[in-house]
């Protein structure tokens, strides 16, 4: 850059700088926020060295315009992108809710606590796809059992050795009365809903066909309601 659009660079700097000072207990300078202002400020000066070095580098304005076209298109595509990412998130979230039974439907945050919604699955019960110590696991949602119960299949899979556990717990289900173990989990999650060593029971081999999300997990939320076909659990 030469040294006369160099200076002038400076100088505007200077000059939104006096002027930023000058009014700063005003709070708007030229009839502009301050801090808008002083960001006009600086994406100036930050335009003027990329138009400098575009105009050094000797190539076709034709072709400047279409690259700087082009970056433009991607940087508006960007913010968009993060304006709409609460957005974008649900539609991801509703895609992989059709595709893969128990996903949730949507994430959120409400008063700075992670809200989770599920939809009702075709057999009539809302089902959840939680974390079990890392592993997927699909469980019923089942206020009518007190405590989460787990498969035997499912707790092989998350690190429980069904063979070695002593059944000798009677639990009550939504499909009446079975016989099930006392374990703890390093970590049960469902989407930003996570809680550490949570006790859940394992089902004895052949007594669960599906695991169960109870009540000692759902009753250490701060609330959950339904609306029609949907659930929606808050930390």
């Amino acid at each position: 850059m030469s040294s006369w659009l160099f200076w002038i660079v400076m100088a505007v700097i200077g000059v939104g700088a006096v002027l930023l000072m000058l009014n700063d207990s005003r709070g708007s300078t030229l009839g502009v926020e301050n801090y808008d202002f002083g960001r006009l400020i600086w994406l100036g000066a930050f335009g003027a060295l990329i138009g400098a070095g575009l105009l050094r580098s000797g190539r076709p304005l034709g072709d400047m315009a279409r690259n700087l076209g082009t970056w433009a298109a991607i940087v508006l595509a960007l913010i968009a992108g993060y304006q709409y990412r609460y957005e974008l998130q649900d539609v991801a979230s509703r895609v992989t809710a059709g595709l893969v039974p128990g996903s949730p439907l949507a994430l959120g945050v409400e008063d700075g606590h992670a809200t989770v919604t599920l939809d009702k699955a075709d057999n009539g019960h809302f089902e959840a796809r939680i974390l079990v110590n890392g592993n997927p696991v699909r469980a019923i949602v089942d206020t009518g059992a007190t405590s989460t119960v787990l498969t035997s299949e499912d707790a092989q899979a998350a690190g429980f050795n069904p063979a070695v556990l002593n059944y000798t717990i009677p639990v009550s289900t939504a499909n009446g009365m079975a016989r099930a173990a006392a374990v703890k989990t390093d970590e049960l999650a469902i989407g930003g809903i996570v809680r550490k060593d949570m006790p859940v029971m394992v089902a004895a081999p052949g007594m669960l066909s599906q695991s169960l999300l109870g009540m000692n997990f759902i009753g250490s939320l701060s609330g959950f309601d339904v609306r029609g076909d949907r659930m929606i659990l808050r930390d």
